[in-house]
């Protein structure tokens, strides 16, 4: 078993000067902690992976090819890929956690 505390997490990925943490990688699929600050812009390009994003914390918009939708805390979204997608108009500091399948990379 591997688990992680969300805490520790967002502590690590801060140590680290990232808005990305990778904290899992499996042979199906890899685990990350996004995070963008309120205001922030999300410079994100499309992936070659399906992802799946759980809103941990905060606020935001998502774009994903011409959709668009308000997420918050509990927010799942799935982005297939090769779609565009980007968080936009942050109004309060967004956590994320992002699957993807296959990993990342």
């Amino acid at each position: 078993m591997k688990a992680f505390r969300l805490e520790e997490l967002e502590a690590e990925r801060a140590a680290n000067d990232g808005a990305y943490l990778q904290f899992l990688r499996e042979r199906n699929m890899s685990v990350g902690l996004y995070a963008l600050d309120r205001g922030a812009l999300d410079p994100q390009q499309p992936h070659r992976q399906d992802e799946v994003y759980f809103v941990a914390s905060g606020r935001a918009l998502i774009t994903v090819g011409d959709e668009t939708t308000p997420v918050a805390r509990g927010s799942v979204v799935y982005v297939p890929a090769g779609v565009p997608h980007r968080f936009h108009h942050i109004t309060e500091d967004l956590r994320v956690l992002v699957v993807f399948s296959p990993p990342e990379g």
